[in-house]
């Protein structure tokens, strides 16, 4: 058994996601477990190279997961023959350029989503990727969440029977900078900088969807601003002129619709900032970010109200939780690591960057549909 080492140049690393997610709880993570195992016995062993234009924060970055490399200079890091994959997780504008920078420079490409800011933009990005012959993929990290995939393997026993309806939610209060610092960062609001409620969530609404139901080929939004003045990382207010809230419906290939609302100005009562519902014929599901419930059509009750007093169904305890069968991985992690075998040994991958140019496809539709006030269809997006 060999070790064998694969080069990264981490393109953003030293934001939020990038720090916590990519490179601690996945790349440090596989590096602390002695590295990735591959299919022939040897071990895969991830090297970062941390890149990004703060030199202060790539020091401190870099010296805090025990010395990685890191530079400020994007044509030396593409230049160098022994890095094998540029990933990026910067903001998104700017994206496209930087992929195809990368592609062009003969490395395999992993993006953060989304993977551009239009979908031919996308598209572009992966034909390049097609044409130069690299392996590709888009995080699709949420599929990968012990909540998610406990309601997959729900539906995959039929326990359901025929999906009638499906539900969405998603949201939390993220402060203006006044009373307390934003969670989010500046650029999430302003246009410019790739910033939008849609454009940052609706991608991982597609896969969600799409891996659970089934391909979506209709959809009605409509988005509004609703906080449209914050504060930023130095305290100077800037105006909002991007949507922080958005609802939509999305229309399934035989008719089946998933109602879904997204909101950075909400405060969370249920069980997390993110839960869905499915209901069938057989029984319903429901899932958060953790953890699952079933209802099964025998075991529904039939509740019981009264205009004149309140009536206590305990609507909860009729439902049964879905226990853990892990233990689950890091969805980041879970992501990583198939890329990694994908680019080592050739391993599927099941999210390739056409999988990117659908999230944008439904981005377009979205704000589309909300400018026109109507229905609009989504068509087969090929390479």
């Amino acid at each position: 058994m060999a070790t064998r080492s694969i080069r990264i140049i981490m393109d953003g690393v030293t934001g939020r996601l990038g720090t916590n997610q990519h490179l601690g709880r996945s790349l440090m993570a596989i590096r602390r477990d002695g590295g990735l195992p591959l299919a022939d016995g040897d071990r895969l062993m991830p090297e970062p190279v941390l890149l990004g234009r703060n030199t202060e924060k790539l020091q401190a970055l870099a010296a805090a997961n025990g010395g990685l490399a890191w530079s400020t200079d994007r044509a030396a890091c593409l230049a160098d023959p022994a890095a094998a994959i540029y990933f990026d997780v910067s903001a998104t504008g700017g994206r496209h350029q930087r992929a195809l920078a990368a592609i062009a420079a003969g490395k395999h490409v992993y993006l953060e989503k989304p993977v551009a800011s239009t979908v031919e933009e996308a598209l572009e990005i992966a034909r390049a990727a097609e044409a130069a012959g690299g392996k590709h993929g888009v995080v699709q990290d949420k599929i990968y969440l012990p909540g998610f995939m406990k309601l997959k393997s729900v539906m995959e026993t039929g326990l359901l029977g025929r999906v009638l309806s499906a539900r969405l939610d998603f949201g939390w209060w993220i402060f203006d900078g006044v009373l307390h610092p934003a969670q989010r960062s500046s650029w999430n609001y302003k246009r410019a900088e790739g910033g939008g409620l849609v454009l940052d969530m609706f991608p991982h609404w597609r896969y969600i969807v799409e891996h659970l139901l089934g391909p979506i080929r209709s959809v009605s939004c409509r988005v509004a601003t609703r906080v449209p003045e914050r504060r930023d990382e130095n305290g100077r207010a800037y105006a909002v002129d991007v949507e922080d809230e958005a609802f939509g419906t999305f229309e399934l290939d035989g008719g089946v619709l998933v109602q879904v609302s997204a909101s950075w100005n909400t405060r969370v009562k249920g069980e997390d900032m993110l839960t869905m519902k499915v209901d069938g014929s057989m029984g319903s599901a429901t899932c958060s970010l953790h953890r699952a419930h079933v209802q099964p059509l025998a075991t529904t009750p039939k509740p019981r109200w009264d205009v004149d007093a309140l009536v206590d169904n305990r609507h909860a305890e009729h439902w049964q939780e879905v226990p853990d069968m892990g233990p689950y991985t890091n969805s980041y992690r879970r992501g990583w690591e198939m890329f990694l075998r994908h680019v080592a040994e050739g391993a599927p991958f099941p999210s390739p960057l056409l999988a990117g140019a659908k999230g944008l496809q439904l981005i377009d539709a979205c704000y589309r549909s909300d400018r026109e006030r109507r229905w609009i269809d989504l068509p087969a997006l090929t390479t």
